[in-house]
């Protein structure tokens, strides 16, 4: 997210300006390809001698903006499965009808996945479940005509000693109290603890058994990723208040390090 890595330099900038001397060491990461998985960016980073040997004990990811007063913190994510579903049926004219033709057979199986993903996205809009506690299905894209494989990719709910890839949200984590520390004392509020309703490059990080947390200081702010209209995002958020969040951001990296 390009706001969120600006805040983070503008933070830094605002920490060695006022002369502040870190105990620590704090690294910036910019990576490629986190939409695609990000397996030619984070996930060979993360797997490097050089990641190795930062020792790294704590990273801050990623978040989502939040549209009320209260900022939202991911301590997991959700995992991405990618299946194909090949279809097949009995070839022939164009203007013949068959029984068990390949597109008659599809539909079948979209119309079970639509009734499961209606049945799911119901839990949401009822206020039963969030978004990143229910299993969410889309079609990205349908093609006919060409064989396509069939494959399903399906990534690890674990870390490298068998542990579940989530972070812990309490008094054991020491980084997590000093996050919600900063937080407040910067007169923010923090909502309950989240599942990432997508995947993030924190994966990479949460199998080598790291801690790390999802957070954009965007509060108040409408969630616009992806929208046909990002300009509007940098608009919004030079608009408002624009100056408070480095200023968080420092706040918040200033007891960490």
């Amino acid at each position: 997210m390009k706001c969120v890595g600006m805040q983070y330099m503008e933070a830094v900038r605002r920490l060695k300006a006022s002369g502040f001397q870190p105990k620590r060491s704090l690294y910036l990461s910019f990576v490629p390809d986190e939409e695609i998985g990000g397996h030619d960016g984070l996930e060979k980073l993360a797997q490097s001698d050089v990641f190795k040997n930062m020792n790294v004990d704590i990273v801050l990811d990623e978040g989502l903006a939040s549209p009320n007063e209260n900022y939202r913190l991911f301590y997991g994510e959700r995992m991405p499965w990618w299946l194909v579903i090949k279809a097949t049926g009995a070839p022939g004219h164009g203007a013949k009808l068959y029984d068990n033709s390949a597109i008659e057979n599809l539909f079948k199986s979209i119309e079970s996945i639509r009734r499961f993903r209606a049945s799911q996205f119901d839990l949401v809009k009822a206020g039963l479940k969030g978004e990143g506690e229910v299993i969410s299905v889309n079609m990205a894209f349908l093609k006919a005509g060409t064989p396509s494989p069939t494959f399903k990719q399906k990534g690890s709910t674990q870390d490298y000693r068998g542990r579940p890839l989530i972070t812990a949200t309490d008094r054991s984590n020491p980084w997590w109290a000093l996050l919600v520390e900063a937080i407040k004392k910067a007169n923010g509020k923090i909502g309950k603890p989240e599942i990432f309703p997508a995947a993030t490059d924190s994966l990479y990080f949460r199998q080598q058994g790291l801690r790390a947390i999802g957070f954009s200081p965007m509060a108040n702010t409408p969630v616009l990723l992806h929208d046909h209209n990002e300009d509007g995002v940098w608009k919004y958020l030079s608009l408002r208040n624009n100056c408070r969040k480095p200023s968080l951001m420092a706040s918040l990296l200033g007891p960490w390090l």
